[in-house]
């Protein structure tokens, strides 16, 4: 087994050219300088250096030898500048998960802020199903994950971040249906527009739907909430979307949210990530001071 220390030694004693000057650099009595460079040339059966009264030189299997271990130490000092700067994060990399949704509506301000104040981290965005995110999580392609919870997956540490509301919206030719409360068994004869079958947010509705006995089929599926938005702005039936993602046309009187009758439970939304692994200093600067979501 390769012993760094008498490395370590040698390359400064060989830099140095003088025993007491490579103590010095290393904290170290001189005795020990020449207990280590012994033990190196017992090791390799070669003379590492010619010794003088004004120094040493190398001898030319310490040339040799030097040649070799400065390259390994000029590596090792590379590779602590760069940890150095990704812990200052003046590099490194914040790689996050999450559906179209949650990215552009709850992370994107924080996303903003960090990268003006970090420009030399570079941002990496993955896109998916709640499915999806937990497994590139699991797989270390992903930091983090924004999702729904709960997450029923030992593997994984899920932080509660914000409470959503969901609700059913319509567009000018279904807001008549907002002058009064409707039921989930009445909203089903209208044109229902989902996310597709495979999401969180539709797999909770319809099971919300059926623990009252009502089956909902969706006339449409699609795969983001902007399209949920946009399909019923222009009449193509009613959407169910969350209700903080679709405000803005709320309030400018686009969208209209239906009253139903049996009220719709809210939901977590979470950021996770994989228990028991250290998070890289983006992502813990990120989620603490920009998510305020760990302990200071």
């Amino acid at each position: 087994m390769i012993n760094m220390e008498l490395y370590r030694t040698f390359y400064w004693v060989a830099k140095e050219q003088n025993l007491s000057r490579a103590a010095e650099r290393l904290f170290v009595t001189q005795p020990s300088v020449s207990h280590a460079i012994r033990q190196l040339e017992e090791q390799l059966a070669v003379n590492l250096f010619h010794r003088g009264p004004r120094g040493v030189t190398l001898t030319e299997e310490g040339r040799l030898l030097f040649d070799h271990v400065e390259q390994a130490f000029q590596a090792l000092e590379s590779a602590e500048q760069l940890i150095g700067e990704q812990s200052r994060l003046l590099r490194g990399e914040l790689r996050i998960g999450g559906s179209d949704s949650l990215i552009k509506h709850y992370l994107l301000p924080s996303l903003s802020r960090f990268c003006s104040d970090y420009p030399g981290v570079h941002l990496i965005l993955a896109n998916g199903t709640t499915a999806e995110i937990i497994r590139q999580v699991k797989e270390g392609r992903i930091d983090f994950g924004i999702v729904r919870l709960p997450v029923e997956d030992r593997a994984i540490t899920a932080i509660e971040a914000i409470t959503v509301q969901d609700c059913f919206v319509a567009g000018p030719k279904y807001a008549h249906l907002a002058e009064e409360s409707i039921s989930l068994a009445e909203l089903k004869h209208y044109p229902l527009i989902l996310f597709s079958r495979t999401s969180t947010s539709s797999r909770f509705i319809q099971e919300f739907a059926a623990s009252h006995g009502v089956i909902l089929e969706p006339e449409i599926e699609l795969a983001s909430v902007d399209l949920l938005i946009a399909f019923a702005k222009a009449g193509m039936g009613i959407s169910f979307v969350t209700r903080q993602f679709a405000q803005a046309e709320l309030d400018a009187g686009t969208l209209t949210e239906l009253t139903v009758r049996e009220p719709i439970p809210s939901r977590k939304v979470g950021v996770i990530f994989l228990k028991n692994r250290r998070l890289s200093p983006a992502t813990e600067t990120f989620i603490r001071d920009y998510l305020k979501l760990l302990p200071a």
